[in-house]
């Protein structure tokens, strides 16, 4: 949700208004340096890094407002979203990647700029960093964890997200199945809504629609940002001069950037940009390993695939596009409500069939579940049924599960949580090959803009 007030100030700047409009709106954007005195900062690739992060802002709400749209609590004056942008050296494409807030980090060794108190390196969950050494040590953290140098710093508080959502006259965004969450409190029918301000900051928060959470959660956000750079770019509010400024100052209102980002270079960067549409943007998530990594005094952590992640970061280094654009075929799979990707399985041998369990948990992640590749004898007499255990919070990611293994029995476990667990039985016959609904294509499971907005 900060991407799309981030992002977005380049695409209204692009609308090509005036450069005395867009002057005017910089005395609105707070300068820091998170760069200062910053040492041993990796090699520069090709294109434009911009590190982009939402901090949470909800004391800036009023009590009716908190209350409407569930936005209780204290704020916790981290970052609760965290985003790198690349913008391609010709400037037709932009790469967005979300970095899970709870990934597993080694915070770098610092000095508290506010007590002066020396920290050696440490593991935290990654938006601790902000909190500790605020965009400084993000900067630093994200760095180190990536290995891309960040030219550019963006920071957005969240709670204008509603008001720039409203600005734009709200954003069409569509549904397949009915989406509830009694946190948020979003609850939306299948079919196709015009959400303002407020819908639109519970539909980006939701993270109990799913066992997919933060992960699912990041990728409604791509999908929003996709619908609102659709919105900006058809609206007219462009050639608007009054829509402009009107949208842009709610924007600028929160905005933090660095001191070397300012008037002159967004807009020439946005007048490379001036053709820029949902096609041109491309979305994916960092690809994870574990969702729930135990780490003693931290908790439950997401911890990266090294392999996959460092490819990640090597692409976007070298200026290379991470979907392929187009229209993938849907192949044979059965197609599932929830991405495998985003389902944690472990998987237990029911049976006295030696090496049954790890063939079941090979076949399983070749069709894209994220399983623990650590299968266990479940013990006891044998089983004659294979069994899915699940926690009735991630009742349709167990779905999907028990799509790839037709004739399982689905069990109920209240507080399992969200690690899903399969019991083979002596009824076991294979895994079929499912997918998810979303058009995931590519080594990275990115999609491009014009994918994932409403047809």
């Amino acid at each position: 949700m900060r991407m799309a007030t981030g992002l977005s100030v380049l695409v209204l700047a692009a609308g090509g208004i005036g450069h005395a409009v867009v002057t005017s709106l910089d005395t609105g954007i707070d300068r820091i340096d998170p760069f200062k005195d910053m040492k041993n900062r990796p090699q520069a690739g090709h294109g434009t890094n911009i590190l982009v992060v939402g901090t949470d802002g909800r004391d800036k709400i009023g009590p009716a407002e908190k209350e409407k749209y569930r936005l209780g609590g204290a704020p916790c004056h981290c970052t609760d979203t965290v985003m790198l942008v690349h913008i391609s050296e010709d400037r037709e494409r932009a790469s967005i990647v979300s970095l899970p807030r709870d990934s597993y980090a080694m915070m770098p060794e610092h000095t508290d700029a506010t007590s002066g108190k020396h920290h050696q390196a440490h593991p935290v969950k990654l938006n601790a960093a902000y909190a500790e050494g605020g965009p400084a040590l993000t900067v630093r953290t994200v760095e180190n964890m990536t290995r891309v140098k960040i030219d550019h710093y963006l920071e957005v508080d969240f709670t204008s997200f509603m008001r720039t959502v409203d600005a734009v006259g709200g954003v069409r965004i569509c549904t397949t199945r009915p989406m509830k969450d009694k946190y948020s409190g979003i609850d939306l029918p299948a079919g196709t809504h015009q959400l303002n301000g407020g819908q639109a900051l519970q539909y980006v928060r939701s993270r109990h629609v799913d066992g997919a959470s933060d992960l699912g959660r990041m990728q409604r956000q791509q999908r929003f940002l996709a619908a609102l750079l659709h919105r900006l770019t058809s609206s007219g509010v462009l050639l608007n001069p009054v829509k402009f400024q009107a949208v842009a100052t709610t924007m600028m209102s929160s905005v933090r950037a660095d001191q070397g980002f300012g008037t002159q270079q967004m807009l020439a960067l946005a007048k490379a940009m001036r053709g820029f549409t949902p096609a041109s943007s491309e979305f994916t998530s960092v690809p994870v390993a574990d969702v729930s990594h135990p780490v003693k005094g931290i908790g439950s952590t997401v911890k990266w695939d090294p392999v996959k992640s460092r490819r990640l970061f090597q692409a976007l280094r070298d200026d290379r596009p991470l979907a392929r654009h187009g229209t993938r075929r849907p192949g044979t799979a059965k197609l599932v409500e929830v991405s495998p990707r985003q389902i944690r399985v472990q998987v237990f041998n029911g049976t006295r069939t030696n090496g049954l369990g790890r063939r079941i948990d090979t076949a399983l992640r070749a069709t894209g579940f994220n399983t623990t590749q650590a299968p266990l004898n479940a013990g006891g007499p044998i089983r004659s049924r294979t069994v899915v255990a699940y926690d009735p919070h991630w009742d349709r990611s167990a779905k999907s599960l028990a799509t790839a293994l037709p004739g399982c029995e689905m069990k109920a476990v209240t507080g399992q949580g969200p690690t899903l667990k399969v019991t083979a039985g002596t009824d076991y016959k294979g895994v079929t090959p499912v997918r998810a609904e979303d058009p995931q294509a590519g080594e990275f499971g990115a999609v491009t803009g014009d994918q994932v907005v409403c047809s």
